[in-house]
């Protein structure tokens, strides 16, 4: 798990992330935003580096982020950050909060908090396209300046398409050499016909020295 921000924050990869920061900020001053889902056309794409990356940089820069994992097919955020995952997103829709609070997670990062994607075994769909999902959004919203959501990649589930329609924008994370043209324009389609906002793309291109981004 590569957080290139905290183990190595004076590299190139770093800072593309921050560059990365600046360009959402400036891409969002006519129409402001406050959930962004991160996600891939298809399998195999880094997505959730790019999004834990991008988290911690937006923390350094004094904003207070929560990091959700929904992507609760195949949920490895809570390892980027040496977090357990015992009861998190999935429990939540299931079951509730008795004490009326997110069971968020701190970070070493100040002001990163990760929301784990949890252990209940139903439908990820039926948990996502439910009131207590929206009624979730909100909550996480008021606790924070920008909700970051890991999701699973587009092609072949809904759940990314449901998710985006409920949130402000999507990062879509392709790799050079790895995304085909074809699941780009596929995964852009479906995010129009589910009317969520593209707010960019974040190219990768791993060699052996760095991670290029751009946006």
């Amino acid at each position: 798990m590569n957080l290139i921000t905290l183990t190595n924050p004076q590299s190139a990869a770093a800072e593309a992330y921050r560059t990365l920061r600046t360009n959402l900020h400036f891409a969002t001053l006519d129409a402001p935003v406050k959930t962004i889902v991160v996600t891939s056309p298809s399998a195999g794409e880094d997505k959730t580096t790019v999004l834990a990356n991008l988290a911690v940089v937006m923390a350094q820069a004094g904003k207070k982020v929560i990091a959700v994992d929904a992507d609760l097919r195949h949920s490895v955020l809570h390892e980027f950050f040496g977090l357990k995952n015992e009861r998190g997103l999935s429990d939540m829709l299931t079951r509730g909060v008795s004490d009326g609070q997110i069971p968020l997670s701190p970070t070493s990062v100040a002001g990163l908090s990760v929301l784990t994607s949890g252990t209940a075994q139903i439908s990820p769909l039926d948990l996502l396209d439910s009131p207590q999902m929206r009624e979730t959004i909100k909550s996480l919203t008021s606790q924070a300046d920008i909700v970051l959501f890991d999701s699973a990649p587009m092609i072949g589930v809904s759940d990314t398409a449901i998710l985006a329609s409920q949130t402000d924008g999507v990062l879509m994370v392709v790799e050079m050499g790895k995304t085909r043209r074809a699941h780009v324009q596929q995964a852009r389609d479906l995010l129009s016909r589910a009317h969520a906002r593209l707010l960019g793309a974040v190219t990768l291109n791993s060699t052996k020295d760095r991670d290029l981004i751009s946006y």
